[in-house]
């Protein structure tokens, strides 16, 4: 198979991890007899000091042009001070989303039986947990009309969904459900949103092709709970862009830390493929980012974007023998871990990559 990939590693950490997640699908390609290109391209902080742009046109075009895109992350600390910035990295973020149509995302919540005791939360309750978030990526009032009045003095953001934009996504989580355990939960807040009754009016409709699958409606604050309370009862998950964004961080806890968790962000074309974590500039440069999360998104593209199971498959069982052979982050790392074992960016790659 011959594939283009673009490799964004943006802002902060992501261009440390992302540095191993091209390491380990280069591996994987000379395994398998695979022929993978790879091209850059600069987005969020670094593009907006080198063009003023969070997503410069250049980027956009190669990004349209790739089979694949590896991402990193954006983010810079210098507006996150400053709310009154015009031109912001995350505003690359929903620009690329919108123009590539990427209006699904995916997020798997899969725990490592190693990793138990990184969690904060009771071992036994965590063991067996294995969750599949679909956010949708597009809408909500991340895109709607938003602005200030009164002086400035009140702001506004306006949450906004179509009928076409739930269905879309709730036919894919549907799918998915299919192949995994049967189990889909919506989660929403209708009894207070008019957006949460279209979403629960939609999903309840198409739930009827469906009849092999058992539809549960939930309020987004119940869901929350529950997936502190009992993970295990989850399986597919649909949400609203909001809420998706934060229960998926929230359910970062389950799998023990950020740095383990990937994603996918798909639609009708190039799919993008990301560590959940952010640009971590408190800790960019020292070498002790944890890249599995990246490396897991190479595995989510393998799999997802050019069907490549049992190479996706090769990555993730080598990630479980290395935490197998006890080697950690500092983020999975815990009062058990011996210092030796306790690896850097770098030295924890080269472990995945000799078990590949």
């Amino acid at each position: 198979m011959k594939k283009n990939i673009l490799i964004v590693p943006g802002d902060g950490i992501g261009q440390e991890v992302t540095e191993v997640g091209k390491k380990v699908l280069q591996k994987i390609a000379e395994k398998f007899g695979h022929e993978f290109s790879y091209d850059e391209a600069l987005m969020g902080h670094v593009a907006i000091e080198a063009t003023g742009n969070p997503l410069p046109d250049e980027t956009l075009a190669k990004m349209r042009a790739s089979d694949a895109i590896l991402f990193g992350a954006v983010g810079h600390p210098k507006y996150d001070n400053d709310p009154t910035a015009k031109v912001r990295p995350e505003q690359g973020l929903l620009k690329m989303r919108k123009e590539l149509g990427l209006y699904a995302n995916l997020r798997p919540i899969k725990l490592f039986d190693e990793l138990l005791g990184a969690s904060s939360i009771k071992p036994e309750i965590l063991k067996g947990s294995d969750i599949l978030f679909f956010r949708e990526l597009t809408g909500d009032i991340y895109f709607g009309e938003k602005g200030r009045k009164n002086d400035g003095d009140t702001a506004y953001d306006i949450a906004e969904y179509s009928r076409y934009e739930v269905e879309r996504i709730a036919r894919r989580a549907f799918e998915a459900a299919r192949t995994r355990g049967k189990k889909l939960c919506s989660v929403d807040k209708a009894n207070v949103l008019e957006t949460s009754r279209l979403w629960r009016e939609v999903v309840q409709a198409l739930a009827p092709e469906y009849p092999d699958i058992t539809v549960e409606h939930q309020f987004v604050d119940s869901a929350a709970m529950m997936l502190i309370k009992d993970p295990r009862r989850f399986d597919v998950v649909v949400t609203a862009n909001l809420f998706g964004d934060i229960l998926t961080d929230e359910a970062s806890q389950i799998a023990g830390s950020m740095g383990m968790l990937a994603s996918a962000s798909v639609g009708d074309s190039t799919g993008v493929y990301e560590p959940i974590h952010g640009s971590g500039h408190d800790i960019t440069g020292m070498g002790v980012a944890n890249p599995m999360a990246s490396v897991l998104s190479a595995a989510l593209l393998l799999d997802i974007s050019f069907g490549l199971k049992a190479e996706s498959d090769a990555i993730i069982s080598a990630i479980d023998q290395v935490l197998k052979a006890g080697f950690r982050t500092r983020d999975i790392a815990d009062s058990t871990t011996a210092p030796e074992f306790i690896l850097g960016t770098d030295a924890i790659g080269e472990e995945i990559l000799k078990r590949i």
